[in-house]
């Protein structure tokens, strides 16, 4: 295997990296922000407040987006990883 072989598959790999994890890391900022807004605007300030419906978010986020991000990384190792392994 060549450098350039190798750097090019591991940035492929960061790409889908970035991919699959931006659906997570939006709904646990937006959740944040509603969330820090609602504190700033009652004077509520719990941490369990903040910490709850982030997890909750990012749950169910991660619940219906699942599948397209196994098919994503599924499609990287076929296409990328297999056939080096393989010797192709």
């Amino acid at each position: 295997m060549t450098e350039i072989a190798f750097f090019d598959i591991l940035r492929q790999g960061l790409w889908v990296a970035v991919v699959m994890s931006a659906p997570l890391l939006g709904v646990a900022l937006v959740a944040g922000l509603t969330v820090g807004l609602f504190q700033a605007l009652t004077s509520v300030q719990e941490m369990t407040l903040t910490f709850v419906p982030k997890i909750l978010a990012m749950l169910v986020v991660f619940w219906v987006s699942m599948s397209a991000m196994t098919a994503l990384l599924v499609d990287f190792f076929h296409g990328s990883v297999l056939p080096v392994v393989a010797g192709g």
